[in-house]
């Protein structure tokens, strides 16, 4: 493909991105940065898990970009009470036109291209972890039978902050699993005013649908293609690794708050969607601006504060931007 058709395709994923992002907000009330990240993690191909009060618009949001990219929707409320084979189904007996007696399998709601995991926190560990095979292998197996899962597939779980009552922490293996954490921050008083026009109103907004299951494919393939220099690479290798206390580049702030930082599928991600930051800018390659926005919904969850970095009310966005200044200023 030469420069002028490549040119071309970059600058159509751009037009229709944007033209995405903003047919979403024709329904949602601000939160730009929110959507921003969301449609980051999803056009890299990775799982979203986002953190607010309740009452903030985030199972609207989920609800809203799944009828803008045409993608089968279904949602599972998590509560105390549920149970795995509620979400991922089960073999049941059942007799055949002969007569004879044989298991059938029956999907579970999981088998839809985006679940909205809603407050995912108030189910059990063992519940919760029912999602782990899905969200990393994009299978699920029953009674030893795999079965594969629907492309694209998207796991958009919501949750509530853990100190409030009936929550459970999430385990830090499915934590892991999402490629981001979003914080949904409350609205402004303008924006308040305008939630309030938008829905106690008779006017319906309807959504139209700007792409498919296809697009959505294409586009993650070409996120895949944006090119990053050594030079950056080395910087995100030097961001993972800044976050280990054992890590002897790693700031004061780190080795001593830090327990534990952020594993491979941390870099990973970071990449991932570094790349997809960069594809909805139109651009060709990477640049450290993306590398520093990602950072904070790619590593916020995976670094874990010690004792002393709870008590003193250390936070992981405190660790990582004192982790962006020191690997900048070492590049410099």
């Amino acid at each position: 493909m030469s420069i002028q058709e490549y040119e071309s395709v970059f600058l159509e994923a751009k037009t229709n991105l944007t033209k995405l992002k903003k047919e979403v907000q024709r329904f949602i009330v601000g939160q730009e940065e929110v959507i921003d990240q969301l449609l980051w993690t999803m056009f890299s191909g990775g799982h979203a898990l986002l953190e607010g009060l309740p009452g903030l618009g985030k199972t609207m949001l989920v609800r809203s970009i799944s009828e803008c990219l045409d993608l089968s929707f279904r949602r599972i409320q998590f509560t105390p009470d549920l149970m795995p084979t509620d979400i991922t189904g089960t073999m049941m007996l059942q007799r055949d036109e002969s007569g004879k007696q044989k298991f059938t399998f029956h999907e579970g709601p999981i088998f839809h291209q985006v679940i909205l995991a809603d407050e995912i926190n108030r189910a059990t560990p063992k519940t919760q972890s029912a999602l782990l095979e899905a969200m990393g292998e994009r299978t699920v197996t029953i009674m030893g039978e795999t079965k594969k899962m629907k492309t694209p597939f998207f796991v958009l779980a919501t949750q509530n902050p853990i100190d409030m009552e009936g929550t459970y922490p999430l385990p830090e293996a499915q934590k892991d699993r999402f490629l981001s954490k979003i914080h949904v921050p409350y609205p402004t008083k303008k924006e308040l005013k305008e939630i309030v026009l938008k829905t106690t109103g008779k006017e319906r907004v309807v959504l139209n649908e700007i792409m498919d299951g296809r697009d959505v494919v294409r586009y993650q393939q070409l996120a895949k293609e944006i090119l990053i220099s050594e030079d950056l690479l080395n910087i995100a290798v030097q961001i993972v690794s800044a976050t280990h206390p054992a890590e002897s580049s790693a700031p004061e702030l780190v080795k001593r708050y830090v327990q534990y930082g952020s594993g491979p599928r941390g870099l990973q991600s970071l990449i991932q969607m570094a790349k997809c930051r960069a594809l909805f800018s139109g651009r060709f390659a990477v640049s450290t601006g993306d590398l520093k926005h990602v950072s904070f919904p790619v590593l916020r969850h995976r670094i874990y504060m010690n004792f002393e970095g709870e008590a003193e009310g250390i936070t992981p966005e405190m660790i990582i931007e004192n982790v962006l200044e020191t690997v900048t200023e070492n590049w410099r």
